[in-house]
């Protein structure tokens, strides 16, 4: 036939060249052209274009445009968080049948417009499967029937915002929206650029199955400055974030102080270890490296560490498979620029190159690239660049292969491969990341959660665990809206404490100098660097340290050295040494009574019942040491899935001033029942309770350096905990100052935050510590952990 090239099967597969699409978009545009190409934000169940507004072109992976998008304004986010309040008062008052049913039948219309939904995504450069997000919108639509059920005790957070980035995936984006749905929230999604057009399709489709209107929106344009705008609506409850870090980072720090908490996952920005032993399938494992590393468009970035006695035989593998693989796009200029940068460095640390053809000299496309011979510390494994390009680093014995694993930054995920099960699963238990695939990569499902350590993220996605950050316990106050203050965060904390001593003062006219526990070790309070503590009158009762960021330095590293060793003992032994510390506090209870008296004016009878409580609540924490667990969850693929709660690491925690006692013990038993070590701050008006249980801590066989309690000013140790990049988590109450500096200052490094404003809770606050309500001690301990789940495919 004219026109066409006559090649044989032997030629196509010898040039491996891009062919003519098969595809028309013919649904795709069909549907772009009801709306005139022309689309804009999506509220109160209908697609809004008002004039006079910006707009942005969507491209397709050819640079055509395919329509122009309306960028919202101030105006315009204000009305859609009016329309998202006035839909969740709607969603909220609907049954829980009312709410899975929605959603049930959304599955259905995603499988009648299939076609649509694929064409859209592949559009805007955002493909993902159809079959995935049917597969979220039915597990989602099951939880949201056995919300009341199961989690009788929380309540929706309200208005959620959910911002993901230019290059995050559909699928992400979905991951967290129908969770929020399914819990009874709104949701008003700030798509990027490439989730634009599917966010607006997805979301006339969720009209389609009958969800009410202004239950769910999307607000469309520039995705980091739209968050900061959602974030300070009043409307807005919550918001939590998916995509590459630097904008992310750019919307917490904007954001930080307007009372809502917000939670990050970085996937995009992590680095990833792709782990072969000398026991594994080397065929398999390269073909899972060919898979993995050099498609068009990654979840994460990897790094191949192989062992070193097959670490030959791996390369040979990957040149010949490599051998006449054509170029990849690449996502932008900026990306090609990136990896001729990072190769050129790897070549001159000594890196030898593998690939797959000669990069053309300029452009949007680079062949398959491997790069040899490299250390862990170049800049190509520590910050691997965008593209079809992976570094080997090798390793000699298997405990090695775990800490070259570990050696990154981030935590998201890790691909293991061997075929000795006992290896796979005490490497999968040694690697501080959230999710481990044995044999695999890269496979999710909703059952299973993605909760990302370290830099890779504060927040789990996913399976029952994912749910609770769009729900908090009905009796637990909420952060109240603000407006963010004027804070100099450089100097935050150097301000001089009203309590220091005066110079020239009498020491001999106090009854008592208190010590403080740091790192095990006890630090006395001398007249030069001390605290007064004053009672009820003003009367200076004792005098204790003014702890500052050297003894947090101290506590932190005393802390690293034996979290480990506390966190693999078996939960029944860290039962038994809990259990141990709450019988050396009943016998120390009429001492902890008195001080409480002391220091707060209460009375003694009140006293006694907080301490009484104290011990029961220990108790409590005791006993679930053992009790806690994850489980094995069903799953619609072949293979099995474990899923474990793990110990976050060291926790800070600035104490509350009402129920210093109580507050302490439950606060510091949910830590450390979990594996956890905790720095602990008490209170600066009542820290004398605090400073009498070290003496219950020094008597019992908890080992030293597990729990510090340190005495000082709130907002300098608040600061040094803070900057530790060691510290994972921090529990906070205090000021709304505080709370604002935490959340810009926890971004990088990034931590998890439980924040609370203690002025806000001044009257609820003893309520809620006296409350042996479940959920609370639920929020306690999905507090102190963080989770792994660890897949194993089956033939």
């Amino acid at each position: 036939m004219a026109g066409i090239s006559q090649k044989t099967v032997h030629d196509i597969f010898q040039n491996m060249e891009y062919g003519p699409s098969s595809t028309s978009f013919a649904t795709a545009q069909s549907w772009l052209e009801k709306h005139s190409r022309t689309l804009g934000f999506f509220a109160e169940g209908k697609f809004s274009c008002p004039g006079e507004r910006q707009s942005h072109n969507v491209t397709d992976s050819n640079a055509e445009v395919v329509c122009s998008i309306v960028c919202a304004n101030d105006q315009d986010v204000a009305s859609v968080a009016s329309s998202a309040s006035a839909g969740f008062k709607t969603w909220s008052d609907l049954s829980c049948y009312q709410r899975a049913k929605v959603l049930h039948r959304l599955a259905g219309v995603l499988q009648i417009h299939t076609q649509c939904v694929s064409e859209v995504c592949e559009l805007s450069q955002s493909s993902t499967s159809p079959a995935a997000l049917i597969r979220l919108a039915q597990y989602y639509a099951s939880w949201a029937q056995l919300r009341d059920t199961i989690l009788p005790e929380w309540n929706p957070r309200g208005v959620v915002a959910v911002v993901v980035s230019d290059d995050c995936t559909v699928y992400s984006l979905m991951l967290k929206v129908l969770p929020a749905l399914a819990m009874g929230n709104a949701v008003i999604v700030v798509p990027g650029r490439t989730t634009s057009l599917p966010a607006l399709l997805l979301a006339q489709l969720f009209m389609e199955a009958g969800i009410p209107a202004g239950v769910l929106n999307v607000v469309t344009g520039g995705e980091s400055s739209l968050g900061v705008k959602v974030a300070q609506n009043p409307h807005v409850n919550y918001l939590t974030y998916s995509g590459c870090k630097k904008t992310g980072e750019a919307l917490a720090k904007a954001s930080a102080g307007c009372g809502v908490p917000m939670t990050f996952s970085f996937l995009l920005s992590s680095v990833c270890p792709f782990i072969i032993f000398d026991s594994a399938d080397l065929d398999s494992a390269v073909d899972g490296v060919i898979e993995m590393a050099f498609k068009k468009k990654k979840d994460c970035r990897w790094v191949l560490c192989v062992q070193e006695s097959v670490c030959d035989s791996v390369v040979s593998r990957l040149r010949l498979r490599m051998a006449g693989m054509k170029c990849v796009p690449l996502a932008s200029e900026m990306d090609r620029s990136l990896i001729d940068t990072a190769v050129q460095g790897a070549q001159q640390q000594g890196a030898t190159l593998i690939q797959s053809c000669p990069p053309p000299p300029a452009g949007n496309l680079y062949p398959p690239t491997v790069l040899c011979g490299l250390a862990p510390s170049c800049d190509s494994v520590v910050s691997p660049p965008p593209g079809p390009v992976v570094p080997i680093i090798s390793f000699r014995s298997s405990a090695e292969g775990v800490t070259v694993g570990n050696h990154s930054p981030h935590g998201q995920a890790a691909s293991i491969w061997t075929e000795d099960l006992t290896l796979a699963l005490e490497s999968a238990k040694s690697l501080s990341v959230g999710s481990v695939w044995v044999n695999c990569h890269s496979v999710v499902d909703p059952a299973l959660p993605l909760c990302g350590r370290r830099e890779s993220g504060n927040c789990t996605d996913g399976g029952r665990e994912g749910l609770y950050q769009f729900l908090r316990p009905s009796l637990s106050p909420s952060l109240p809206h603000s407006t963010p203050s004027s804070i100099n965060y450089d100097g935050f904390g150097s301000a001089a404490s009203k309590f220091l001593i005066p110079e020239g003062f009498d020491p001999s006219s106090v009854p008592r100098f208190y010590s403080q526990l740091v790192g095990g070790q006890l630090r006395k309070a001398d007249s030069g660097c001390s605290r007064s503590v004053l009672g009820p009158g003003g009367v200076v009762l004792a005098h204790c340290p003014d702890g500052g960021r050297k003894d947090v330095r101290n506590a932190v590293e005393a802390a690293i050295k034996v979290q480990p060793g506390w966190m693999k003992k078996s939960p029944a032994t860290r039962s038994q040494s809990l259990y141990s510390l709450a019988g050396i506090l009943e016998k120390k209870k009429r001492d902890i009574a008195t001080s409480i008296h002391t220091q707060t004016g209460i009375a003694l009878e009140e006293a006694d019942k907080e301490v009484e409580l104290s011990i029961s609540r220990l108790s409590e924490w005791a006993a679930r040491c053992d009790k806690e667990q994850g489980g094995i969850p069903f799953l619609p693929q072949t293979g099995s899935a474990l899923l474990t709660p793990e110990a976050i690491g060291v926790v800070g925690v600035v104490l509350p001033s009402y129920k210093p006692i109580l507050s302490l013990v439950s606060l510091m038993g949910a830590a450390v029942a979990m594996g956890n070590a905790v720095v602990m701050v008490p209170s600066e008006k009542y820290p004398l309770p605090a400073l009498e249980f070290i003496q219950v801590l020094q008597a019992s066989d908890i080992p030293g350096g597990l729990v510090s309690i340190i005495t000082g000013d709130r907002d300098q140790l608040t600061q040094a905990l803070a900057n530790h990049s060691v510290i994972q988590s921090i529990w906070y109450w205090g000021s709304k100052e505080g709370c604002q500096f935490l959340q810009y200052s926890c971004v990088c490094p990034l931590k998890r935050l439980w924040l609370h404003y203690e002025e806000e809770e001044k009257e609820e606050g003893g309520k809620i510590w006296m409350s042996s309500n479940p959920s609370l001690q639920e929020e306690l301990w999905r507090n102190a952990v963080v989770w792994k789940s660890v897949w194993m495919p089956t033939a």
